[in-house]
């Protein structure tokens, strides 16, 4: 692989929805060999960890997902969900059903017409998974996934905690307020939670201390023409109730594809409550009530997530009590 200019690192890590640095990092370089592969490049199967993954796995997870066949996410790895998808394709077409995508398997994929229009499936699916679950709390698990060893995001989460326990949701901590577990065994706590919604608090940093504001971010890649419904719903929902609440800056809604919300199975959002390199950021955060707006902002938009657009209400207006007066509690 040629050596890359730092623009050009810049571009590519732009592109494919990474942390911009201009610095082949680990996750960059990941992403730099995913990218080298086409679909008919290699024959794709379920492997021993680690699993297969690429570009090629992408396209293949498209393609069957056009077709109707549920690989579930699109995130380019070559999982057990995706064999299965493969197999289930394979009996389709009389081909052995083996899960193994060599070239007979990729020549009858590209051969063979969509038959599935008017949305991709996967995200039809996500979307109904998520409206069949009716607006009550009650019945939802959510995970909270308070960053790094941060004293302030944790206590963020244990105030969101307390407020949606209260309104019947189970809710679990991926961390408690001394240990710090790695990304990948909270991904895993996550997925292993069977989680409806993923909710990551952080605070950023920036060498130029004029940074600031809150942003929130949700799975999507333009390289691979996907992205998660409800999590950019959450997203935006959060987003705004959170600028709606407070006097944080607006930096908006953007898709990524860090693993935290690549590799988690349920809706993930990574939600960024200012700079904690901005002495604004940092006044704002330190008041306890501050971070009770805050909480009362994340379980709003949880609930709002849920309601049906003839419930909902404006940004803003809809308070915890108002919950409970509704009975939307259960």
């Amino acid at each position: 692989m040629p050596e890359l200019s730092e623009s050009e690192i810049r571009s590519f890590q732009q592109a494919r929805g990474l942390s911009v640095t201009g610095l082949v990092d680990e996750v960059t370089a990941r992403a730099l060999e995913e990218a080298q592969w086409k679909l008919g490049d290699r024959s794709l199967n379920l492997q021993e960890p680690p699993l297969m993954r690429g570009d090629d796995v992408a396209a293949l997870q498209s393609r069957l997902t056009e077709m109707g066949f549920d690989c579930g996410r699109v995130d380019g790895i070559y999982g057990p969900r995706t064999e299965l998808a493969v197999k289930d394709f394979q009996k389709s077409v009389g081909a052995t059903a083996d899960g193994k995508c060599g070239p007979a398997t990729i020549i009858a994929l590209i051969r063979l017409t969509k038959i599935v229009s008017g949305g991709a499936p996967s995200i039809l699916r996500e979307s109904a998974n998520q409206k069949n679950r009716g607006p009550a709390l009650a019945n939802k698990t959510i995970v909270l996934n308070p960053d790094g060893d941060d004293p302030l995001v944790y206590d963020v989460a244990v105030r969101t905690e307390g407020r949606l326990l209260a309104l019947g949701a189970s809710v679990f901590l991926t961390r408690g307020a001394t240990n710090n577990p790695s990304e990948k065994e909270r991904i895993a706590f996550t997925n292993n939670s069977n989680a409806d919604l993923m909710i990551s608090l952080h605070e950023d940093s920036y060498k130029n201390e004029n940074a600031h504001g809150a942003a929130t971010y949700f799975y999507g890649s333009e390289a691979h023409g996907v992205h998660s419904i409800v999590g950019e719903r959450f997203a935006s929902l959060v987003q705004r109730e959170i600028c709606a609440r407070t006097d944080f800056a607006n930096c908006r809604t953007h898709a990524m594809t860090w693993d935290l919300l690549r590799l988690t199975k349920a809706p993930a959002v990574r939600i960024d409550l200012g700079y904690k390199t901005n002495p604004g950021d940092i006044g704002r955060m330190s008041r306890p009530d501050f971070r009770d707006v805050i909480a009362e902002a994340l379980v709003i938009a949880i609930q709002r997530l849920y309601l049906a657009a003839e419930d909902d209400a404006k940004t803003g207006t809809l308070r915890i009590s108002d919950l409970r007066k509704a009975g939307i509690r259960r």
